[in-house]
């Protein structure tokens, strides 16, 4: 029941790559993501050009420190949903998104200002549509997830490919939809088919973050099961694993944190792609313990970083995430095509 691209698994009890452990590498993933933050957070550039401390309390700080608390969610969401999706898979080549929630997103507000108009973007960030469109995505997934679970010829390929045509069709009926909307609904549609970081609701931040901690407890707790899934299914079972619970388990968290991401900041459609595949690089421990944390910690400096770099360096007021959807994109393919089979 495992999707491969030819990659092994990892040789147990290879804790230590380099010089530095997997602590230590850490550490510095810690420093750094908490130096970008903080950058982030307390550095303004002024009229004048120059960029100065600012310690003020006030809405400016107060909107900056909205952008950087869904920068940590966003990247908590796309860093454990995609390393988790890499182990059941056994395939570091796929992100999340293959399974469709993106393209079902993206349905939902289409239809939405379709049926509503203009407003439906504008009521779209209450708690109510949140909640709405995060349990819409979840219980697709969970529908899909028993459909393809439970007949006699059972396969993760199976769900995968049928993630991958519900996704195409979601897709088809989304730009049909759009053909015949209002052009100013257009506009308005698409400010919400692009990852925002800047423009989150503060009141959802909670409801998301208390998921997200539910979610994170749950992921930590089973990660050393996790570290036996990456053997595959026969020795995982021999060793004792139930993997298909396990492997339903995993999809079902997987679904939950792709959905909160998307419904709180939109598709990122390659942006777990990159920081997972950053995070195997660098972590310096093919275990959990290491990867999931590291890929987090990436996905924080990652963000962080790069709103200071576009906000004080650059001046401009476009969306981050589509410089890094670009970027993961390359990377992506160059990876697909120069590095297949290394990973």
């Amino acid at each position: 029941m495992t999707v491969s691209d030819g990659a092994s698994a990892p040789a147990v009890g290879a804790g230590r790559t380099g010089r530095f452990s997997w602590r230590m590498r850490m550490g510095v993933a810690i420093a750094l993501a908490a130096a970008a933050l903080v950058l982030f957070l307390l550095i303004r550039t002024g009229a004048d050009d120059v960029m100065r401390w600012d310690f003020r309390f006030g809405p400016s700080f107060d909107r900056r420190f909205r952008t950087a608390s869904a920068i940590v969610l966003a990247a908590f969401c796309q860093g454990v949903a995609t390393v988790l999706f890499h182990t059941v898979t056994h395939n570091r080549i796929l992100t999340p998104s293959i399974i469709g929630l993106d393209s079902l997103y993206v349905l939902i507000q289409t239809v939405g200002v379709a049926v509503v108009g203009a407003r439906f973007v504008d009521n779209s960030d209450s708690i109510l549509q949140f909640l709405l469109q995060t349990a819409g995505m979840v219980l697709f997934a969970g529908v899909l997830y028993r459909w393809m679970f439970s007949g006699r010829f059972a396969s993760l390929f199976l769900l995968l490919l049928a993630g991958v045509v519900m996704g195409l069709a979601f897709r088809a009926v989304s730009e049909f939809l759009q053909r015949l909307i209002a052009p100013s609904d257009f506009d308005a549609l698409q400010i919400k088919l692009f990852g925002r970081l800047g423009s989150v609701n503060t009141e959802l931040l909670p409801i998301a973050a208390v998921i997200c901690a539910v979610v994170g407890v749950i992921v930590w707790r089973r990660r050393r099961v996790l570290d036996v899934l990456l053997l595959g299914r026969e020795p995982a079972t021999s060793l004792g694993v139930n993997h298909q619970r396990e492997l339903t388990i995993a999809l079902v968290l997987i679904a939950i944190l792709v959905s909160v991401s998307t419904a709180l900041v939109g598709p990122l459609t390659f942006f777990g792609f990159i920081i997972a595949t950053l995070a195997y690089q660098v972590s310096g421990d093919w275990r959990h313990r290491a990867t999931l944390p590291m890929s987090v910690l990436i996905g924080v400096f990652t963000l962080a970083a790069g709103q200071f770099v576009l906000t004080n360096v650059f001046y401009a007021a476009g969306t981050l995430t589509v410089i890094i959807e670009f970027c993961g994109g390359v990377a992506f393919l160059a990876i697909l095509l120069l590095r297949k089979g290394t990973m």
